[in-house]
């Protein structure tokens, strides 16, 4: 029987994700934009619901290209605050199209997204040690800062807790518990 982190639970899309997705690092600029947006959007509700949303969310969003969302106008939002698969908050919408300009700021200064996102773990994934999902924190020094100068750079949905959810699922720290089957594979990497 193989042992995956309590979280994982037995639904088929969760196990999945964390089987495949959770925890590998990512350096790609339009997946790393996919993952900011969707944490963003998660706030307040489960990552199940999410992840049941994705796809939608994907066409919705025009595959979270940041170039495209960045010139979204009144009639997108309206059309995205009627598309019943994906969140219907305005606020996120929102935010997505001015995160999605900010990124593009980034990527003017920094060369990419995954350089500037990178820097707050020293460009390496942070390999912790929990025993238990217990032990994990919501929130560390290194994501206190990414949230605390991603929002100097105009960004929004990135508050401290966002931002460490995001450091998990693209890999900038292996939060998987020790013994978690994926744990020991994502230390190799």
């Amino acid at each position: 029987m193989v042992t995956r982190c309590a979280w994982a639970g037995t639904e088929p899309l969760y196990v999945a994700y964390h089987d495949e997705e959770w925890g590998v690092p990512l350096h790609d600029d339009q997946k790393l934009f996919e993952f900011l947006i969707l944490e963003g959007m998660q706030a307040g509700l489960s990552w199940a619901t999410i992840l049941r949303k994705r796809e939608a969310f994907r066409a919705a969003f025009d595959h979270f290209d940041p170039q495209v969302i960045a010139n979204y106008d009144e009639a997108k939002v309206s059309e995205l605050l009627a598309n019943p698969g994906i969140i219907r908050n305005r606020l996120k919408i929102l935010a997505a199209i001015k995160n999605a300009k900010a990124l593009l700021e980034i990527q003017a200064e920094f060369g990419s997204f995954d350089r500037y996102i990178w820097q707050f773990v020293g460009g390496a994934p942070i390999q912790n040690k929990w025993k238990t999902a217990y032990e994990v924190p919501s929130t560390t020094v290194e994501s206190d800062t990414m949230s605390k100068t991603l929002k100097k750079h105009g960004l929004s949905f990135v508050g401290s807790t966002i931002c460490y959810a995001f450091m998990q699922a693209v890999g900038m720290v292996n939060d998987h518990t020790t013994d978690c089957f994926r744990y020991t594979e994502l230390c190799i990497l």
